[in-house]
């Protein structure tokens, strides 16, 4: 039997607080794969590092500019043809908005700086043939490992997830085609891959898994007696939709009057939220809890009586694909409202592993809190951890994806 070859992960910035899922991939294939390599390209934003990304920090490589130099111009006289055709199809591609544009070269060259990793390796014995690399993301994750295919032979896949499918589709036609295969994280993501019609290339659902041991399980019920600890784990972005979930707050009624918000997240709308909350006359409801580790996610989920994610299609396009954190709630009992956008209906089905409202109507929104607050009984608990370990524990995403990856690193690599 043909040896696998090596595995990468190529990431855009690690670690990134909201993207612990990839951590939590990370380890899980790693068992398997213990030599398995993690890329990333840009640095890392600023902020809380959760405790289980750690590990992977000394472990990820990053070429800074020099590297990125150096790849150019070992790509320029080592394969100049390879160089030259893929630039084109790169300026080509992303060609009509300049700020894409300008970040896919950059993407390109740091793509070379990894290409040029991958011939030294090839050169010196440390590899014995180009690697598979595994992007995360199918916008510049994606096109960094199609660039390091042209140049090296390596193969590629990737994962898609959200903003890749419904903001940037730069090149999207083309990175689906050549890649060895296609992971999405939902069914309507996989619709929207399958209508490119890109050719042959197999499109697979796994979706982003959670370690279901990790989530203290407690189905619960929502008392009138005493006030409503909802809870929402997100970052401050539009389209999380924090605004409409503050509009509907404010909007009233019996059920709704008794909840008292907690928001666990960082982001650019911190203040522009806080006034508006205090403008609806709710602040004394709202407390913005900033960016938190995962240990403190979990023990706020064990204390909340409703969990609540909002979201809607931000004006710039973008919009959720199937969030982690809807996961970690329902896997903790706590009943769950969010919104009937992309893949959400597929693990918050309405009436029976939780409540939905229409994205970005405050109105509906406010009924299905309503909904919540008194109709939620111990049976939506127990058939929301039911789906939750059934589709969505990392031990079986993994295994999925292991099998697919395993596939890719036995086959030939690409011309």
């Amino acid at each position: 039997m043909t040896a696998p070859r090596d595995l990468w992960y190529m990431v855009s910035r690690f670690p990134v607080v909201s993207e612990t899922f990839i951590v939590r991939e990370l380890d899980a294939i790693s068992v398997g794969t213990p030599d398995v390599r993690l890329r990333s390209l840009f640095p890392a934003p600023p902020g809380v590092v959760h405790p289980i990304a750690q590990p992977w920090v000394p472990r990820n490589r990053r070429p800074g500019a020099a590297a990125a130099i150096a790849g150019v111009v070992w790509a320029c006289v080592r394969h100049p043809i390879r160089f030259l055709r893929a630039l084109a199809v790169v300026v080509t591609g992303y060609g009509r908005r300049p700020e894409p544009a300008a970040r896919a070269l950059i993407t390109f060259a740091l793509a070379c700086a990894h290409s040029k990793e991958i011939s030294a390796g090839l050169t010196s014995g440390e590899f014995s043939a180009p690697p598979h690399i595994h992007a995360h993301y199918a916008t510049y994750p994606a096109l960094a490992a199609w660039v390091c295919r042209e140049l090296t032979g390596a193969t590629y896949s990737f994962t898609a997830h959200a903003h890749d499918l419904y903001v940037d589709t730069s090149m999207l036609r083309r990175k689906v085609r050549d890649a060895e295969f296609v992971v999405t994280i939902s069914g309507h993501n996989r619709g929207l891959l399958t209508a490119l019609d890109a050719g042959p290339t197999p499109i697979h659902i796994v979706h982003c898994g959670i370690d279901t041991t990790a989530y203290h399980y407690r189905p619960r019920t929502i008392s009138a007696d005493r006030p409503i600890r909802a809870l929402c784990v997100a970052s401050l972005q539009e389209y999380k939709g924090h605004a409409i979930l503050l509009r509907a707050l404010a909007l009233g009624g019996t059920a709704v009057d008794g909840i008292e918000l907690e928001l666990i997240g960082s982001g650019a709308l911190r203040d522009e939220l806080d006034s508006l909350a205090k403008q609806l006359g709710i602040s004394q409801r709202v407390r913005f809890r900033g960016g938190q580790t995962e240990d403190q996610v979990r023990a706020a989920l064990d204390a909340a009586d409703l969990f609540v994610l909002p979201s809607i299609v931000a004006r710039d396009g973008q919009m959720e694909g199937l969030p982690v954190a809807l996961m970690e709630a329902l896997a903790c009992g706590v009943p769950t409202v969010s919104t009937s956008l992309s893949g959400i209906p597929e693990i918050v089905v309405e009436g029976v592993t939780g409540h939905l409202a229409e994205p970005g109507d405050a109105r509906s929104l406010n009924d299905a809190l309503t909904r919540a607050v008194t109709a939620h009984d111990g049976n939506l608990s127990n058939e929301g951890r039911a789906l939750v370990e059934r589709e969505f524990d990392i031990a079986r995403t993994t295994a999925a994806l292991t099998e697919l990856l395993d596939h890719a690193r036995r086959r030939p690599t690409a011309p």
